[in-house]
């Protein structure tokens, strides 16, 4: 029987299981990133696009490539392949979208910066740029989060980036970055920017963008400086490091979507999530999207279907939307991206360089692929003649080749018989002048024979042959000649990380999975105390409801004083207290905590301290352990506890059995033999469950094991005075209640 303290004691952990939801803080600045970095408004520059041919222009996308010194052959190989096809290609802009070097140990748990990496990446690319024989002022690197590991200011020691990068040499050391490619009248405005955090911590918790308001104030400056200095339409590209679905939003709730929907850009080009996630890494945002899909889930690639054009009315208002384009990685797929603008259409082809250089790439600009190039306005567009019909007479394809072409031919299919059927095959002409930046191929067609209410029904492939008898086969891809969009479902790899907005769903998911555990433990106990009830499993078996089922489940736990009282208790500990404390920065003189809402860090100068940084990045190592370590102790101490109950109620019906065939005359108990028993058998037998949940505890515990392993390296910490509790307690209550539940009183 409790006494009054313990009653006192019971009732102050029911009022902090009620309040739990209203005592979360918000960090002081999107996970305590403030901007600190200078903005230079002398970063603007204008590229001309000089010869044929007119109205279009390309440019070369490279990400995450990841130099490591653990791993030579991603350099070597960068600097042999990626120098002789930017020679071949010829673009007009090179955009390596960040993770420029790898900043991991050989068994990849330490993150810090490695200057000889850095040093590699500097003189691999001046071999690049002297092999393509490109200007080196078109080249625009910028850092992704591994360039960010382990730097506590930029402009310090350890910033690298800002003394061995090409942006760093030339200059650019503003947040945002813009450069305008103009063909003629045509321009085409490309900005780029750095989201990564300002104070880098080290990995894990360092794999979230972090826009501030004051970056997405001047993002928002550069992608406007041509509107109002010229009518014609500009093209507007915007490229980063981080996808939409890892970037977290600024203190006053605004997000880089919101700027890019502002000003409907053509594309935003991002890396981050290589390709071992799927190959459809592609989404397309539209303002008329629901509350859900802006704020938390898309389901699918696209969040809307192209609606019917009825009004071509100059008053309705033009769609705000853009796509947003992942890429793959150097570090593994050797993937690189050619992306192309043709009157307006915006295209792009990937490749990889796994095997050998490419010798001919071919890359389709007209018709534009249905399912990851068509825009939500492209119906309209087509239907109301706001694009000239001129942009739609010729089938086009830029050819690009170390040998020369002798005849490109277009092919288009017709898949409504089931089967792919060739219904057109032209021949390619390659369109001349006196200055040719490259080669781009067209063929006349008819192409509004090619109208059809089914996004997905005709497919273009194009071949290319050279002078040696080399065959070049384009992908096939659907088209729609009147702009309809060919659905694409994403697998759930590629969902989870393009589809959801992991930033926005943190505290949501801590707060619910803290709600849950706490609901399995609190209100049983309360109930056993205050109103003396009991749930049991005799209970269960007079009434075999679900609800009493239930009841009797979660009340086990709470039979086992010792393990409730520590089980509660850490939960009260992970949201109150730091969980472990270590070294965040590459020079290991700074310690810092971290807590459910970020590191607190203060600088070994003792002048700046840093509250809640990295966060939400911190949920890698947050969500993992409640929902892969403790959650599963939980229910396997549950489930420990049902099991010796269950156990017990047999054991104990078959001794009362026996006991009524007591032998009153002689005062002895008839022989018995429990395992002869084919009753008691059947359900000593079962007591193999016991053993199925000790191999899960085990495997709990391995789990648990790693990700302390993990941490340790990461942070330089040891386990005995950095983190004991996040380190011990849960394999501690798991082998407690296990032995605790091996026998029966």
């Amino acid at each position: 029987m409790l006494k009054r303290g313990g009653n006192t004691n019971i009732f102050v952990l029911i009022l902090f299981y009620f309040a739990l939801p209203f005592l979360q803080a918000r960090p002081e600045e999107n996970g305590g990133v403030f901007d600190s970095k200078p903005r230079n408004w002398n970063s603007r520059k204008i590229v001309e696009s000089k010869g044929a041919p007119r109205s279009v222009i390309w440019v070369v996308q490279l990400s995450d490539l990841h130099f490591s010194v653990h791993h030579p052959d991603r350099a070597l190989q960068f600097r042999d392949f990626v120098g002789p096809a930017l020679a071949m290609i010829n673009p007009s802009l090179v955009l390596i979208t960040g993770d420029l070097t790898d900043g991991k140990s050989k068994d990849l748990l330490t993150m810090i910066q490695i200057e000889e990496e850095w040093m590699e990446y500097q003189n691999v690319m001046e071999e690049v740029i002297t092999r393509s024989g490109l200007d080196k002022s078109i080249f625009f690197d910028l850092r992704g989060n591994h360039d960010k590991f382990g730097v506590p200011t930029v402009g310090g020691s350890f910033d690298y980036f800002s003394n061995y990068s090409i942006s760093g040499q030339l200059g650019r050391n503003a947040n945002v970055q813009s450069v305008t490619v103009q063909d003629g009248q045509q321009k085409y405005l490309f900005v780029g920017f750095d989201s990564t955090m300002s104070v880098g911590l080290r990995g894990p918790s360092n794999v979230f963008g972090h826009p501030t308001d004051q970056l997405l104030t001047d993002l928002d400056l550069e992608l406007s400086q041509w509107d109002s200095l010229t009518t014609d339409p500009v093209t507007k590209i915007s490229f980063g490091h981080f996808p939409l679905s890892f970037s977290a939003s600024s203190l006053s709730g605004k997000s880089l979507r919101d700027i890019f929907l502002k000003h409907s850009l053509s594309a935003y080009l991002c890396g981050h999530l290589h390709t071992r996630f799927g190959k459809n890494l592609k989404r397309h945002h539209h303002s008329n999207s629901n509350l859900l899909s802006q704020k938390f889930f898309q389901f699918n690639v696209h969040q809307i279907s192209s609606g019917s054009i009825t009004n071509c009315s100059l008053e309705v208002p033009p769609v705000q939307e853009f796509w947003e384009w992942e890429m793959g990685d150097w570090r593994k797929s050797r993937a690189m991206r050619i992306l192309a603008i043709d009157s307006g259409h915006v295209s792009y082809v990937d490749i990889d360089f796994k095997t050998e250089i490419k010798k001919t790439i071919l890359l389709p600009t007209f018709p534009l692929d249905s399912r990851f190039m068509s825009r939500s306005s492209s119906p309209y567009e087509y239907k109301c003649h706001f694009v000239a019909s001129s942009a739609y007479e010729n089938i086009r394809a830029l050819v690009f080749s170390i040998s020369p072409i002798v005849s490109v031919v277009a092919r288009i299919y017709d898949s409504n018989p089931g089967i792919l059927s060739l219904i057109l095959q032209a021949p390619m002409s390659l369109r001349v002048d006196n200055i040719s930046r490259g080669d781009l191929y067209t063929a006349p067609w008819n192409y509004k024979a090619f109208e059809d209410p089914s996004p997905d029904r005709y497919y273009l492939q194009i071949e290319a042959i050279d002078i040696a008898g080399r065959s070049t086969l384009s992908d096939l891809r659907p088209f729609s000649i009147n702009g309809l969009t060919a659905k694409v479902s994403w697998t759930w790899n590629e969902f989870r990380v393009m589809g959801v907005q992991w930033a926005a769903l943190y505290y949501p998911v801590l707060w619910s999975a803290l709600f849950i555990m706490l609901s399995m433990l609190i209100p049983p106990k309360a109930i056993l105390i205050f109103t003396k009830k009991q749930y049991t499993y005799n209970n269960f078996k007079l009434n075999k409801s679900f609800l009493n089922g239930m009841a009797w489940v979660i009340h086990e736990l709470s039979r086992i004083p010792m393990a409730w009282f520590c089980i509660v208790g850490y939960l009260i500990y992970l949201i109150s207290f730091p969980w472990f404390i270590g070294k965040v920065f590459t020079d290991g003189k700074d310690w810092g905590y971290m807590t459910y809402m970020g590191w607190v860090v203060k600088t070994s100068n003792e002048m700046d301290k840093h509250r809640y940084i990295g966060s939400p990045d911190i949920l890698v190592v947050v969500l993992s352990h409640l929902l892969f370590v403790v959650y599963p102790a939980i229910f396997i101490m549950v489930a420990f506890a049902i099991e010796r109950g269950v156990y017990a109620d047999h054991f104990l019906s078959l001794l009362a059995k026996k006991e009524d065939d007591y032998d009153y005359n002689n005062k002895r108990l008839e022989s018995f033999d429990l395992k002869s028993s084919g009753r008691f058998s059947f359900w000593f037998r079962w007591r193999w469950i016991r053993k199925v949940l000790l191999i899960i505890c085990a495997l709990v515990c391995w789990k648990h094991f790693l990700s302390c392993r993990a941490v340790m390296k990461a942070y330089e910490m040891n386990p005995f005075l950095h983190f004991p509790l996040y380190c011990f307690v849960t394999p501690l209550l798991l082998g407690y209640v296990a032995y605790h539940t091996s026998g029966i009183n």
